[in-house]
């Protein structure tokens, strides 16, 4: 069972349960987590992607309460006791099985967590957007995304913010004759005209409609040319610019 618990304005914290026990991933608020196990879901282990407050804040009260191991990336702003783990890391918690794949860009030691046909990309990846680069660089972050594009088609995207109506404005406003994309807008404002999630995504939707997945095909390149008023010269240079574009962006 996978489910997304609504936190703060627009965060998700994911549990993943399979019956031997949840793993509970961005907890950045105890709350929910709390009422969910108190609802009958038995907690397993805590996955941690980047050190942001809204990802992290309710991590020792939920370790303090359930005595839950904790795996998050190699960075002192995450306070222990938390278990370092780095690229090509296996994670084995609650019979399920996590490959870490490290994708700074929004955060310079941001990772993700892939296995079990799941994606916890947190702030890197999120559906028809990417995170803001409060740390990394254009080129990094391109790599990252480039890395997670990689997996297979029907691999669930579980991100942490419900951002994807308003990425959709953009991504529209950038890439308007992309017909998947004006599928996938339409679905998301009547899943939110419903009060409903639009997560968790696939990752052959956001190869076909997710603009920061395309800055190497022509419409995307055309949109930066417009953006910079010249042809970009390189991949790296259509991200920035469509990534500083989306930071001015307002639907």
């Amino acid at each position: 069972m996978l489910t997304a618990l609504p936190a703060f304005s627009d965060n998700y914290i994911w549990l993943r349960d399979t019956g031997a026990g949840a793993v509970v991933v961005d907890p950045g608020e105890a709350g929910p987590v709390i009422a969910a196990a108190e609802a009958g879901i038995a907690l397993g282990a805590i996955l941690i992607t980047h050190h942001h407050a809204d990802h992290v804040g309710g991590v020792a009260h939920l370790r303090e309460k359930y005595r839950l191991p904790c795996y998050g990336p190699h960075d002192p702003r995450i306070p222990g006791p938390v278990e370092r783990v780095g690229e090509g890391d296996r994670v084995e918690v609650c019979g399920q099985h996590y490959t870490v794949i490290e994708v700074p860009g929004h955060t310079r030691t941001h990772i993700a967590f892939h296995g079990e046909g799941v994606l916890f990309c947190g702030d890197t990846l999120f559906s028809l957007g990417c995170g803001r680069l409060f740390e990394g660089t254009p080129a990094q972050m391109r790599a990252s995304l480039g890395r997670l594009a990689a997996l297979a088609d029907d691999t669930l995207v579980c991100c942490g913010h419900e951002y994807t109506q308003s990425n959709a404005a953009f991504a529209l406003a950038v890439d308007p004759d992309n017909r998947q994309l004006r599928e996938r807008a339409l679905e998301v404002d009547r899943l939110r005209e419903q009060g409903r999630i639009t997560l968790p995504s696939t990752i052959a939707s956001e190869r076909a409609c997710n603009p920061f997945f395309r800055v190497d095909s022509p419409a995307l390149r055309a949109a930066a040319q417009r953006r910079l008023g010249h042809p970009p010269c390189d991949d790296d240079q259509s991200f920035a610019a469509i990534r500083a574009w989306k930071d001015d962006f307002r639907a």
